[in-house]
């Protein structure tokens, strides 16, 4: 792979205990030589902003990226709502983040997130690739301070929504897309080739504690190592007490699903649609739409992941995070 080839990456993340597995396994795609991260900015979703800079900070060091850039995530517009700390934990990693080294970078100075990705993607358009495993904020923000400027990178890949399956948070909604629905909207008007990986493919895949096994035995008293397995133990818990994985002993690796699609694609099936966000519904918010009529579609925005060769997603995520630990 040369570097012209190499994609180049901003994460966009709100961690989240599937998130830390996502950001870690990144990482030992650029270690690797097969991505280079150029930012990662964090926003406000599964617990507040200044928790997800810190969580983002705390994962980068122990992969070995303490000088990479963090953004601060962009405020919501309206009144919060309900986050996900009862599945992750009060500080989103499994209340983990006290065992792990302290944030290297200040929450205070650093740069709102909208800000570095127009920065970044007028410096390089057509070259940037946005994975955005959060809400949609940032990214919304970014476009309506700078119209158009999310058609300036390459490739967007979000994880978000759910179409024929039930939502994680609502009956209907996916909780990205539920925690901001009308960012989620303006991401999927700004271009024509999003893609969306949904609960619909994320669900299927549940990371277990025989996994983290097979990834801690290449030096099981490593830092990284205890810290994975807490975390999969903490995870493990709240998945089956929210029932979220149909009694099997693991969780779901929602966000990874995304590094997943991007360097293997071939282990995904998607199609084409036009994607649609319910922003006003008072039971419906959120919900993530495709019409399936048998009449002409126009105004396609994505690409929608509906199915996922889940054996072999396992065995490139653990092996890469091997690599990693080593």
């Amino acid at each position: 792979m040369t570097p012209a080839t190499i994609p180049k990456i901003i994460l966009d993340t709100d961690p989240g205990g599937d998130d830390v597995y996502a950001i870690l396994w990144l990482q030992s795609l650029i270690k690797q030589g097969f991505a280079e991260l150029v930012a990662i900015t964090s926003t406000q979703g599964n617990v507040s902003a200044p928790r997800t800079f810190s969580n983002v900070s705390q994962v980068l060091q122990l992969g070995g990226f303490r000088d990479m850039e963090v953004g601060r995530g962009i405020a919501l517009k309206e009144e919060a709502v309900e986050d996900a700390s009862h599945i992750h934990g009060s500080d989103g990693i499994g209340n983990l983040s006290t065992t792990l080294p302290a944030p290297s970078h200040d929450y205070e100075t650093a740069r709102y997130s909208d800000e570095i990705i127009i920065e970044r993607l007028n410096a390089e358009p057509g070259e940037i690739t946005i994975v955005a495993i959060g809400p949609l904020t940032n990214l919304a923000a970014a476009e309506e301070k700078s119209p158009g400027v999310l058609r300036k990178a390459k490739e967007i890949v979000v994880m978000a929504g759910a179409f024929y399956c039930p939502g994680n948070v609502t009956p209907h909604a996916e909780f990205n897309v539920w925690f901001n629905p009308k960012a989620a909207q303006t991401v999927l008007d700004s271009r024509d080739n999003l893609v969306v990986v949904p609960l619909d493919v994320t669900r299927h895949l549940i990371f277990t504690q025989e996994m983290a096994q097979l990834v801690g035995q290449v030096k099981p008293e490593s830092d990284l190592v205890k810290f994975l397995n807490a975390l999969c133990q903490f995870m493990i818990g709240t998945s089956l007490s929210y029932r979220e994985t149909g009694g099997v002993n693991g969780f779901p690796v929602h966000d990874a699903a995304t590094l997943g699609y991007l360097f293997y694609p071939e282990l995904f099936m998607l199609r084409r649609a036009r994607v649609r966000v319910e922003t006003q519904g008072r039971w419906t918010r959120g919900q993530t739409l495709i019409d399936d009529r048998l009449s002409p579609k126009v105004g396609l925005n994505a690409w929608v992941a509906l199915r996922v060769d889940r054996v072999k997603f396992f065995t490139s995520l653990i092996e890469d995070l091997k690599v990693l630990i080593r």
